[in-house]
């Protein structure tokens, strides 16, 4: 079997196997906390990965350091940019609605959310500039 196969199918298993405890803890009736949704942030990313990209050694796909995958990563990370900004835009609206308030520090990661991409642009273009 194909180690990107096999990575893919042990991760996978790993992810089910959490996001179930997980689902237990809260028909339990207890917290579901910082440690569960960071290993399965974790373990989805690394699934993702590995399902996505080739192996060198194995010629099984799209190599992330070819052009080609370098132009996937490009594009994946403006849209992924542009979704995330959009969520916590809904996220302070929805602290707004529910609350009567907005959480400053919620807002805060807003106004950063917006300017980082224009200035991260910047710095780049005065890197070859």
């Amino acid at each position: 079997m194909r180690t990107r196969k096999l990575g893919a199918i042990i991760i996978g298993a790993a992810t089910v196997i959490v996001i179930g405890f997980s689902i237990f803890k809260i028909i339990a009736g207890k917290e579901v906390g910082f440690n569960e949704v960071i290993v399965i942030g974790t373990l989805l990313m690394v699934f993702f990965s590995t399902i996505t990209w080739g192996i060198k050694e194995e010629k099984d796909g799209i190599l992330q350091e070819e052009e080609l995958g370098q132009r996937i990563t490009e594009i994946s990370s403006k849209i992924s940019y542009f979704i995330l900004l959009f969520f916590i835009l809904v996220a302070v609206a929805a602290d707004k609605l529910i609350n009567g308030s907005i959480n400053v520090f919620l807002l805060g990661i807003l106004g950063l959310a917006m300017v980082i991409l224009p200035f991260v642009e910047f710095l780049v273009a005065k890197k070859y500039q």
